[in-house]
């Protein structure tokens, strides 16, 4: 959800995606700055809060970082629900993950986004198994904003949370979430995807 105040923004941001897919690390990368080679998995889920200031708005982002683990899959909409955006994050050498990433998708279209969805993928090992075009179709076909990211190297991580905050309505009654942001990041040199209508 997103709430407004004298140009102030507070907006709630849940990242979600298969296990060990870079969740953790996309949102270290753009909370802290730093990047872990080995990151423990999250249980349950995660906190963070960045605040960005966003042509003539400040967004404080409320960020929940979920847990990739089948048995968590349950607790989800505890964390989704009420979110003004989603990032939905895949392993782009994974097709098993883009997989899993769809299935969010639609999970989240099912259930509380009406737009604003966006996707981003990350390279987390070597050799891809979801092609750029691939996943940049499934995101235009969706209605997603897509774009690659690296927590790794920092290649669009920041960029990715920048333009989320740009896309968010500036007037959104608390009662109606509107955003999905679907992200996959890589380790080492990676793409990110991200879609919104």
């Amino acid at each position: 959800m997103a709430t407004i105040g004298h140009n102030n923004l507070n907006a709630k941001l849940v990242l979600l995606g298969d296990m060990g897919a870079g969740k953790s690390s996309l949102v270290l990368r753009f909370v802290k700055g730093q990047f872990l080679e080995f990151q423990e998995s999250t249980i349950g889920a995660a906190f963070f809060s960045q605040t960005l200031a966003v042509n003539d708005a400040t967004v404080k982002f409320e960020i929940w970082d979920t847990a990739g683990q089948e048995r968590y899959h349950s607790l989800a909409p505890m964390y989704y629900r009420g979110a003004a955006a989603a990032i939905i994050v895949y392993d782009i050498t994974s097709s098993d993950s883009f997989s899993r990433a769809k299935k969010w998708v639609q999970e989240l279209q099912k259930q509380v986004f009406e737009r604003n969805m966006n996707l981003s993928n990350t390279r987390i090992g070597g050799g891809w198994g979801v092609e750029f075009k691939e996943a940049r179709v499934y995101a235009e076909e969706n209605g997603l904003f897509f774009m690659e990211t690296s927590a790794k190297s920092a290649a669009n991580v920041n960029d990715v949370f920048y333009e989320i905050a740009k896309r968010l309505p500036r007037a959104q009654p608390a009662q109606n979430p509107t955003g999905m942001v679907l992200v996959d990041r890589p380790a080492e040199g990676s793409r990110a995807a991200s879609c919104c209508s």
